[in-house]
């Protein structure tokens, strides 16, 4: 996945994000605050954190404009202790109140994402096993979303259906069965993984040529049992209601990567917040 901050569907998000909230203007920062009066605001952790997003803050304040200084003091992936200043800006004092809330929200819902992402990536650390994120995202958010992901030490897995091939009990019932969905897959040249259920599709998939399989739904306990029985035949990935309290477990099994939807869609926002003042 591109790794940066500048790729074009993150600025469609900002802007996207900033017309839902200030739409035709900002009415209250119109009727209170003397035009052309300048301010500075800075941006402040409330809580122990993994940092992410505060790259989109460049981003924010160019579609606005009216800035003459912007600051970061840290990035993607910083530790953050409680009161620790991140950021600061000054400018416009209607461009800094515009853009208060897109940038505390696209902040404190990443961080949140990398903090709880830290928090599996150091559950599984003395391991071999590498924790993924998975498509259970924010829709129209993925690719922030796996970049907050990757700030807190998880490993991206595919971004979309376009980037790797990842065959699920759904595709296996449309193609005609394990063996089916392997040879149609296989000669491409492209790496495949398939999802095994049950002994007999693990076995199936083996024979057909599956080097890389997903074992969906089963305890630690069976886990350890189906990853002692492949031996090494074929890399292995965990998922089906992974979370902070078994993924150590899984990794402890042996697994190659353990994969949990809970990094993202369960992640609780982190608290920030904007503090501005006059010049």
């Amino acid at each position: 996945m591109d790794s940066s901050w500048q790729h074009p569907e993150i600025y469609d998000a900002v802007e996207r994000a900033l017309g839902e909230d200030i739409g035709s203007g900002d009415i209250t920062t119109k009727l209170t605050v003397k035009e052309g009066r300048m301010a500075r605001g800075k941006f402040y952790a409330r809580d122990e954190m993994v940092l992410a997003g505060i790259e989109l803050l460049p981003l924010i304040y160019v579609c606005r404009g009216g800035v003459d200084k912007l600051e970061l003091k840290v990035s993607s992936g910083h530790r953050c202790h409680d009161g620790e200043m991140i950021a600061e800006v000054e400018g416009l004092a209607s461009t800094l109140l515009e853009c208060e809330r897109t940038a505390l929200n696209f902040m404190q819902r990443l961080s949140g994402v990398a903090t709880l992402a830290s928090r599996f990536a150091a559950e599984v650390a003395h391991t071999k096993c590498k924790v993924l994120d998975t498509r259970k995202t924010t829709p129209g958010l993925r690719r922030l979303e796996k970049l907050a992901a990757a700030a807190g030490g998880v490993t991206n897995h595919r971004m979309g259906l376009f980037d790797a091939v990842l065959i699920k009990n759904n595709h296996i019932v449309a193609a005609g069965g394990v063996r089916q969905a392997l040879e149609a897959s296989l000669p491409h040249g492209i790496p495949v993984e398939i999802e095994v259920r049950t002994r007999t599709e693990l076995d199936e998939a083996l024979a057909s040529g599956a080097t890389s399989l997903l074992l969906d739904n089963l305890t630690p306990a069976e886990a350890r049992e189906w990853i002692d029985y492949i031996a090494g035949r074929a890399s292995c990935e965990i998922s089906g209601g992974v979370t902070l309290n078994t993924v150590r477990a899984y990794a402890e099994a042996g697994a190659d990567f353990v994969s949990s939807g809970a990094i993202t869609h369960s992640a609780v926002s982190k608290d920030l917040n904007f503090r501005l003042e006059l010049l």
